[in-house]
């Protein structure tokens, strides 16, 4: 079992709340129906390929190679959008499961998913732990939690969030024994991995109504050999620099580039962010792209995030790490990644 522990750190605070619901921290503007009425005209308008005219994949994970540890000790197998199955020093760690038809509380109708997930959740190897950033739609799929908690492969898994997303993944099934919630800069252990929340700039809610009421978090994961940051869905703020002195330098860092558009550049960052934010992070290591290429959730062309990425990647000197979705893939210090499946 995990035990969660309080950080010493005093450069990074807890999350603030006014009455139930939680703070940025930083002040930050969510757009409503005002942010949807002006999106609407650019919508209508909007001659971008959101979606793939052309149908992605199938991508197939070869499950036989989770048999075998990974040599250095880290390996990722990137399932599209920001799920992942990444072994890490001995210990896997499941982040933000979608294998959802949709992000979307209705399975008739909102963002589809442009390929099928390259593995059943069954076939899945066992895992250590679950995380789950945030409860917004393309990071936590109940079709998914409740496939995942009624699988014997997960019975002892830990399930790791935070604060308040514990009673939704209760709702869908988990045991509430196996959950551990995490305010920012609490940290939990399980099998010599330390993981870590740290804040973020964004938001939460399942519907228009229950806005700010859980709270959204990044990680660190420290091992005995790597450090990786994952930074969930974040805008850009000051405090980047703050978290990589803190708690880097990192193996490999995981930052948002897709889902982003100037009306809401407070709660996403895009390309040109996420470089900036690998650089105030400590810009060491690799660079992995995240929360691009599954889902239509902006007004970009679905290869414009990749395709700008790639741009300030050789403009910045920032080492990427991008693999093709379902394709196990071990991370070495200084080796680039750079696949084209996109194209």
């Amino acid at each position: 079992m995990g035990t969660v522990v309080s950080s010493d750190r005093t450069m990074l605070r807890r999350a603030n709340k006014v009455g139930r619901r939680f703070l940025n921290p930083v002040p930050t503007v969510i757009g409503g129906l005002s942010t949807i009425f002006k999106v609407l005209p650019h919508y209508l308008m909007n001659r971008a390929e959101t979606v793939p005219a052309k149908a992605l994949g199938p991508f197939k994970t070869d499950t036989s190679v989770y048999a075998t540890s990974p040599e250095g000790g880290l390996r990722v197998t990137w399932m599209g959008h920001s799920s992942m199955l990444v072994e890490v020093d001995g210990v896997r760690v499941l982040i933000d499961p979608i294998w959802d038809e949709r992000a979307s509380p209705m399975r008739w109708a909102g963002p589809k998913r442009f390929f099928a997930a390259p593995m059943r959740l069954e076939d899945l190897p066992p895992v250590d732990v679950v995380l789950v950033s945030h409860d917004h739609y393309d990071h936590l799929g109940e079709a998914t939690i409740r496939g995942l908690a009624g699988l014997e492969s997960m019975r002892g898994a830990r399930w790791v969030t935070s604060l308040g997303v514990g009673d939704e993944l209760r709702g869908f099934g988990v045991e509430a024994s196996r959950i551990s919630e995490l305010d920012w800069t609490q940290s939990v252990s399980v099998g010599g991995l330390e993981i870590t929340a740290v804040p973020a700039r964004h938001f939460s809610g399942r519907s228009l109504f229950n806005r700010f009421e859980t709270l959204w978090s990044a990680f660190i994961f420290k091992g005995p050999k790597h450090t990786i940051y994952f930074g969930a869905d974040s805008g850009w703020w000051e405090g980047f620099a703050e978290i990589g002195a803190a708690y880097g330098p990192f193996d490999l860092t995981m930052l948002e580039i897709g889902a982003f558009d100037a009306l809401w550049d407070g709660i996403h960052l895009g390309p040109d962010g996420a470089a900036r934010a690998f650089e105030a992070l400590g810009g060491k290591g690799l660079m992995m792209p995240i929360h691009w290429g599954l889902f239509d959730l902006a007004l970009h062309a679905w290869r414009q995030p990749i395709t700008r990425m790639l741009e300030l990647a050789e403009e910045r000197g920032i080492q990427l790490w991008a693999p093709e979705p379902g394709r196990p893939t071990e991370v070495l210090s200084g080796v680039e990644v750079r696949s084209e499946w996109w194209r």
